[in-house]
């Protein structure tokens, strides 16, 4: 057999192979790219779950103290007058803000397992103006005035607002990656 016909015989066998070769390449590497992709996204979708799981903590915090204060300050108000049933409510919420302190505890180390250490420094400096204000604020004091409360949950308020801040800016950061 001469060249002229042996290459004519083997020139679409190679072209065929090598286009073969050239698309198995290509999809080999568009999968590795969407597979790592996927993962970066799983991943990024975990983190926001999390950072959804710290919100909802942090409201229902801020739910169980503002039933607390708006029941101290009653019992400053009315001192001895205050009823024994709304003292047991107090306990009974007291206990409620205490366990909810072990669940924001846990929201706090979540925030450090994922890196955050300026929204857990604000979570934390959220939970402690709330112990602030219950060593301050407390059943029948009479010796604080309305606008020294007023000032205590401002700053309270004010924390909480940038902490929510913080997350909002992290969060909307991680929904644009996605």
């Amino acid at each position: 057999m001469d060249l002229a016909t042996f290459l004519q015989l083997t020139d679409t066998p190679l072209k065929i192979g090598l286009g073969a070769l050239i698309a198995a390449l290509s999809a080999w590497f568009i999968l590795r790219r969407s597979a790592s992709s996927q993962q970066l996204t799983s991943r990024e979708n975990r983190r926001i779950v999390i950072l959804e799981e710290v919100s909802s903590q942090v409201g229902t915090v801020t739910h169980i103290f503002s039933k607390y204060s708006s029941l101290v300050v009653e019992s400053i108000q009315m001192g001895d007058r205050w009823p024994a049933a709304r003292r047991e409510e107090l306990d009974s919420v007291n206990n409620e803000l205490v366990q909810e302190f072990k669940r924001l505890a846990g929201a706090e180390s979540k925030l450090l397992m994922l890196g955050e250490k300026n929204l857990e420094r604000s979570l934390r400096l959220y939970g402690a103006k709330i112990a602030v204000y219950r060593k301050q604020v407390y059943v029948c004091r009479k010796d604080i005035t309305p606008e020294q409360i007023t000032a205590l949950k401002s700053q309270i308020t004010q924390v909480r607002d940038q902490f929510y801040d913080m997350l909002s800016r992290k969060y909307d950061r991680l929904l644009a990656s996605v």
